[in-house]
This record gives structure tokens, sequence and C-alpha cells, in this order.
């Protein structure tokens, strides 16, 4: 396991299948992680399996293919066990202190109590994360020293 870090972030499958579909807050907040590389967007392969399968059902299986190759090489891989939750499970096994969601479920005050118990990470919607996302003092946290903005083309 990674030791926690609020650099690293996770994006569940319908957060992700949200940025390359529709847009909207799941992109925003997608491309102020990808838009630093001092920042990690971490995922297992069963999470990005379940992306995948969202954006086959939803749009084409020939789109959804292209977006897992090109997501392979933007993503810190991490590995757990069969059968946990693949956001949660991508937050516990890669340190990933943020996890992006949709999942009114997961964004429960009992929900957090309980992921609070194993994992050190709160479940944000894309617009709450992407509100209170301030990547200077963040960067001065993590990096120390100046934030020098943003330094990667959240699109490339």
């Amino acid at each position: 396991m990674t030791e926690p870090s609020p650099a690293r972030v996770v994006a569940d499958a319908d957060v992700l299948a949200a940025d390359l579909l529709v847009g909207g807050d799941a992109r925003e907040a997608l491309d102020a992680v990808r838009s630093h590389s001092w920042m990690a967007l971490v995922a297992s392969d069963p999470l990005l399996a379940d992306a995948e399968a969202v954006v086959a059902d939803l749009a084409d299986p020939d789109l959804a293919a292209d977006w897992r190759e090109r997501v392979e090489g933007l993503r810190e891989p991490v590995e757990h066990p069969a059968g946990d939750h693949p956001a949660l499970a991508s937050a516990l096994h890669g340190g990933a202190m943020h996890v992006l969601s949709f999942d009114g479920d997961l964004q429960s005050a009992a929900a957090g109590a309980a992921i609070r118990g194993r994992v050190e990470a709160s479940v944000r919607s894309p617009r709450a994360f992407a509100a209170v996302f301030d990547p200077e003092s963040l960067y001065e946290a993590v990096e120390g020293g100046d934030y020098p903005g943003p330094d990667r083309d959240p699109r490339a």
C-alpha cells in the first residue's frame, strides 16, 4: 500500500465515463488533476474495466477501447483483492485521499464514517471536489515551495 496523499485521486467508473461522454463537473475535476504532474490519478484494472463497460454500453465499444488505451497511460495502476469496490480499494491500496463519485450512497455520512475506518479518503462529487480544490495550497503542503501553476495539458 502507498502512503496516503492529498495529491492522489481516484475517480469512480461513473466519473471516468462522464468525463469522456458528458464533460461538465467530471471533466472539470479531472482536468484539475491531469493539469498537474505532481498529482496522480489512481485506478485499478477492475475500476478501468467498469468504466470501459459503461462507455461501451452508453456509447460505442470502439470508443471504450480507445479510451481504455489512452487512460492506461494517464493513470497510476494499483492492485487490490478481487471483489473489493474498485474505487474504494484503489484509494486504499493507492494512497488516494480523494474519491470522486456520483454515487450518493458513497457520499452519505454513514458511508463516510465506515470508509474513514479503513481508508484515509473522502468521497465527493466531482462538483464538490472542484469547488474545494486549491492547487496552490495543496502544492505547498505536498511539494513545498511556490506553486508553479499547471504544468500539463489536461487533454494531451
